[in-house]
């Protein structure tokens, strides 16, 4: 883990260069608003920068032995604060499979994202079966099949065009049949119109229940991390259409807006699950916001 932590500062480090800069001097007017400006510009979104700043500020006027470190501390205190306790344990059902559907749009490395997640759980000692619910994508399916066979989850998939909402009742109808722990739906990310999109997506989440009362138990996005602002809308457009229970937020590796992921938060009430740094199956982990709040400033764990 600490060579991931390492890995998240250094993908942070432009935002967190910048921000470490700030704290470091003395914080007055002109300082405090460079500081907001630099948090806003950073996608952190108004309200987590006004509680930043007067964090910071508070920081300063304390004893003057504190004033190195005080504000960058004071500052993490509150990002962490700002991204809320940690998230619920998931609860798997008293029968059947835990289902997890992947939303997200298309680039956003949901496939990808599905493959590591069952590479994790399989090192925990739990089963996973994939479900190639995006049957939109050329060679979707396949590629989540691919990833499938690398780390030993079976994958259930349609032809080309068939209905994702019947994949993902096969998928989840297999899972329950084969006892494995958890099923996996790779859904859409791009239909003709974003309104078709989300009726599909509704419809997965209508069909998935009809295969096993309760399911998908969880909605997680995965996000962009690059992307900035832009991901908050997308999460908006999401949670609308089908309730996220998490959040997924990859590409964080060289990201120049750090702080998209606590406007998300804060928007939608959501916690983040997993962050993910790299193309490998270990780049991707549970989220700390302890860990986080403290690399966007440039401190240490």
């Amino acid at each position: 883990m600490g060579g991931f932590l390492d890995r998240l500062r250094a993908g942070l480090g432009r935002t967190a260069e910048a921000l470490s800069n700030l704290l470091s001097r003395p914080m007055d007017g002109r300082a405090a608003e460079e500081l907001r400006e630099r948090l806003i510009a950073a996608d952190f979104g108004p309200e987590t920068a006004d509680e930043v700043v007067g964090a910071a500020q508070e920081a300063w006027k304390s004893e003057a032995a504190l004033r190195a470190a005080g504000p960058a501390e004071a500052a993490a205190a509150a990002l962490e604060r700002a991204l809320g306790g940690p998230p619920p344990p998931l609860t798997h059902p008293a029968q059947g499979p835990l289902v997890v559907m992947l939303l997200g749009v298309n680039g956003a490395g949901k496939t990808t994202t599905a493959a590591k997640l069952a590479a994790r759980w399989a090192g925990e000692g739990r089963t996973c079966l994939l479900g190639a619910c995006d049957t939109f994508r050329a060679a979707a399916g396949e590629q989540l099949a691919a990833w499938g066979a690398r780390v030993g989850a079976e994958t259930v998939g349609g032809a080309a065009g068939a209905d994702s909402a019947a994949v993902a009742f096969d998928a989840v109808r297999a899972a329950t049949a084969r006892g494995r722990d958890v099923a996996l739906l790779d859904t859409a990310g791009r239909l003709h119109t974003k309104a078709h999109l989300l009726e599909e997506l509704r419809k997965v989440t209508r069909v998935a229940g009809k295969a096993l009362p309760g399911a998908p138990h969880e909605r997680w996005l995965v996000l962009d991390g690059s992307l900035g602002s832009n991901s908050l809308e997308q999460a908006r457009v999401f949670h609308e259409a089908v309730g996220l229970t998490g959040l997924i937020v990859t590409k964080l590796d060289g990201s120049a807006k750090g702080g998209a992921l606590v406007a998300a938060v804060r928007a939608l009430r959501v916690p983040v699950r997993f962050i993910g740094l790299g193309e490998r199956a270990e780049d991707l982990q549970p989220f700390e916001a302890r860990a986080y709040a403290r690399a966007v400033v440039g401190l240490a764990p």
